[in-house]
């Protein structure tokens, strides 16, 4: 008996040793799907500056991916969070000259305290007194920007914030001078925030938000204080929102008006959209998708936003789950296509057998008549 066991686990061992790295590859194949692309950009981009523009608009689109396919809140407010990131990094590197990790922080800080303001008010309503609150915070904050020069510049932005090198102690270890200097430094900060908020995806609080989406009313109902666990979404997209802010003022060297303009926070919720709602990665696809394609179309027509409205209008026709749900289905197919050829090439044998099974009958019955 003894010696059975032992020799079932003997047998289960290298079973289990030879799931564990297929298990490892399942559950980290976001995250190795991210790295992909960010190997991918310099591969196959000839500018330093619009590959990092790509993981920067990916994320903010992932702080917004967070509220809208996690929580189903609809926000107006992400541009608020994203200019005042550039605002917060370019205050910090223009007047106090402090490092760039220090204004990194102060954007993620500065962005999170907003989103704790603007959440705190509207999340008391819902559906479209909700989207109208966080449209009307967006312009108030626009306001503020517009009507406040000496601190944000007004009309012109925050001009001429340096990029200085990353350094310990007053000596230099990273340059940021070139652009793809500066995308390396990006990508690496991208792929830890794409980490971190996978984490949070998959953490108690990330279920406990698909459940507030998918029902609000019942997981109030079994005791889950939904108006904090909205918050703190708020809060996390905010922070996010505001690092994506401070990173796109570092790359431009200046921090306009219209990152904090409303058109901004629709920009962002047309990459969420267009990436798919619900998946994290996906707003890396609806980034991508959306900076490349843009400046594509810059190139050929003047007014390429035409042709970007009829992009979205298709994809909210006929792609309601985004480019992520297209890319689910063409696998999806691709992997029914060989068992439905096998399925097929196993019927014609049984199709053949019952023919001359049928055959076999007839001659039988002809030799008895």
């Amino acid at each position: 008996m003894i010696n059975t066991s032992k020799s079932a686990v003997a047998k289960a061992a290298p079973r289990a040793s030879g799931h564990a790295p297929r298990l490892a590859l399942h559950r980290y194949r976001f995250l190795l799907l991210a790295l992909l692309v960010v190997c991918i950009l310099p591969l196959t981009l000839r500018s330093g500056s619009l590959a990092t523009e790509v993981l920067v608009f990916a994320l903010a689109a992932l702080g917004c991916n967070l509220l809208l396919g996690h929580t189903g809140l609809l926000s107006f407010g992400q541009g608020i969070f994203f200019g005042l990131g550039s605002y917060s990094a370019g205050l910090v590197l223009t007047k106090a000259a402090l490092p760039v990790p220090v204004a990194l922080l102060a954007a993620i800080l500065i962005g999170a305290a907003a989103a704790a303001l603007v959440g705190w008010f509207s999340i008391r309503q819902r559906g479209t007194y909700f989207v109208m609150l966080t449209l009307a915070f967006g312009q108030l904050f626009y306001f503020l920007a517009y009507t406040t020069p000496d601190l944000t510049g007004g009309d012109n932005g925050l001009l001429d914030i340096p990029r200085p090198a990353l350094g310990l102690f007053g000596k230099e270890l990273v340059a940021l001078t070139s652009p793809w200097q500066y995308y390396g430094f990006v990508a690496v900060l991208f792929l830890v925030v794409f980490w971190l908020m996978m984490r949070v995806s998959h953490s108690v609080f990330g279920r406990t938000l698909l459940a507030i989406r998918d029902n609000e009313a019942r997981a109030a109902a079994v005791g889950y204080d939904v108006k904090r666990f909205k918050l703190m979404a708020f809060v996390v997209s905010g922070a996010v929102t505001g690092l994506a802010g401070a990173l796109h003022a570092l790359m431009t060297g200046i921090a306009p008006l219209s990152n904090i303009d409303y058109h901004t926070s629709e920009m962002i919720l047309v990459m969420t959209v267009i990436g798919g709602t619900g998946n994290l990665f996906a707003s890396v696809l609806g980034a991508a998708f959306y900076v490349l394609f843009a400046d594509w179309l810059s190139t050929l027509w003047p007014r390429w936003l035409l042709l970007l409205g009829i992009v979205l209008m298709a994809v909210s026709l006929y792609m309601q789950r985004g480019l992520w749900g297209l890319g689910e289905r063409l696998w999806q197919a691709l992997r029914r296509a060989p068992a439905d050829n096998a399925h097929t090439a196993g019927a014609a044998p049984k199709t053949s057998r019952a023919a001359g099974a049928t055959d076999a009958g007839d001659d039988t019955a002809k030799e008895r008549a």
